[in-house]
């Protein structure tokens, strides 16, 4: 049985758990915080700058959470395809999972890490760049869906879109002038292996560095 290393408020931990649940993959979830420090320890030393996810399957340790969701593609096949048979679409499927985690969530974490680092007055050089690099990729997501077709839910796109698409929105809400963005936002957080994540979460709002709106 695969054993996940994470935080259930944390969303690169929520990509790799929405393959678990989406295909039904019986596993373990280790939480890494105060209440555990073993498995803090045991992150430490899996990860070369000891971040999670970290998910153990037999013998294998694999760190990164896009290559768990190919890991989980490839041992833990189910009824959600994860990354598409045809290799166009993988392609496609790998980009847009670039896109969401590298300027979605890159965008958030400039902001959250502003935060991190002086609640009070956070840097406004770091706000206004995370800021407008989320602007930047809501626009060019909200160009690209208007001329071409997600593949089909849940695949790797899903795991990256959804955790990044739920942060983003807290922190620089995705504007109406983005409507095909907003709907998917919606989509996916009504997807049942997305909600799962949601409400698992729901009792860590209050550790949000911005204050988490009261919404989803």
């Amino acid at each position: 049985m695969p054993i996940l290393y994470g935080h259930l408020f944390s969303s690169y931990t929520w990509k790799a758990l929405i393959p678990l649940h989406a295909n039904g993959t019986p596993y373990e979830f280790r939480e890494v915080g105060p209440d555990h420090p073993e498995h803090a320890a045991f992150v430490e030393r899996a990860h070369p700058t000891g971040k999670f996810p970290v998910l153990v399957d037999g013998g294998t340790t694999v760190i990164e959470a896009t290559a768990i969701v190919e890991h989980l593609a490839q041992h833990h096949p189910g009824r959600a395809p994860l990354i598409p048979a045809d290799p166009a679409a993988a392609v496609t499927t790998r980009m847009l999972d670039r896109v969401f985690d590298n300027y979605v969530m890159g965008g958030v974490q400039q902001v959250v890490h502003a935060y991190l680092a002086d609640s009070a007055n956070p840097d406004p050089g770091a706000v206004r760049q995370g800021g407008e690099t989320l602007r930047r990729a809501y626009a060019w997501l909200e160009g690209w869906l208007a001329r071409n077709a997600l593949p089909e839910h849940v695949s790797l796109v899903t795991c990256a879109a959804a955790p990044s698409l739920f942060y983003a929105d807290w922190v620089e809400q995705i504007p109406a002038d983005c409507p095909r963005l907003l709907e998917l936002r919606r989509e996916l957080l009504a997807l049942p292996p997305v909600a799962r994540c949601v409400e698992d979460a729901r009792p860590f709002r209050d550790l949000f560095p911005l204050g988490a709106p009261d919404r989803d």
